[in-house]
């Protein structure tokens, strides 16, 4: 591993480490906030469960993928999570936020830029390979192997038919 992501994946995970645990700890504030969207989350799920327990478990989501994240298990997963659980606290911060003075605007828009930031920044964390290939391309090998096999394979075939063929018929 080289030591840009060494460095830049505990400093990318940091912040959504300590948000996740804040929003862990206040779990009241934390589903009050997300109310609007966990609502309709809490609806479409089979099981029953209150909003309280849904804002638990995406702070603590947000939380683990974050400590993953920055020990580098899993990272590209972990940064797929963690884009999902900051753009959806991007869209419901800057929904709830105040906007009525222009300093209040203000701080809400550069709110949402950060997390917005954020966000790009473990996007672009989800298709970082590390010098490995992805899966796409191992398939597309994969594939590839095989043709070249079953070609080489039935060459083979072809002349142990012929060879067989001049046998029986020489004989």
């Amino acid at each position: 591993m080289s030591i840009v992501r060494v460095l830049a994946r505990p400093m990318l995970a940091s912040s959504f480490i300590l948000a996740g645990l804040d929003r862990l700890r206040h779990a009241d504030q934390t589903a009050t906030q997300l109310s609007p969207v966990l609502r309709q989350v809490v609806q479409a799920l089979p099981v029953q469960t209150d909003e309280k327990t849904l804002a638990r478990v995406i702070s603590g989501t947000q939380l683990g993928a974050g400590v993953m994240l920055a020990a580098g298990k899993f990272p590209r997963l972990c940064a797929l999570l963690l884009t999902l659980t900051s753009t959806l606290n991007a869209v419901v911060e800057y929904r709830t936020a105040d906007s009525s003075t222009s300093e209040a605007r203000s701080r809400r828009r550069n709110q949402l830029l950060k997390n917005v930031s954020l966000s790009g920044g473990v996007l672009l964390a989800t298709v970082d390979t590390a010098g490995k290939p992805g899966l796409a391309w191992r398939a597309g090998h994969l594939a590839e192997a095989g043709k070249k096999s079953t070609r080489k394979q039935l060459k083979h075939a072809d002349k142990a038919v012929r060879r067989i063929a001049n046998d029986v018929t020489g004989a």
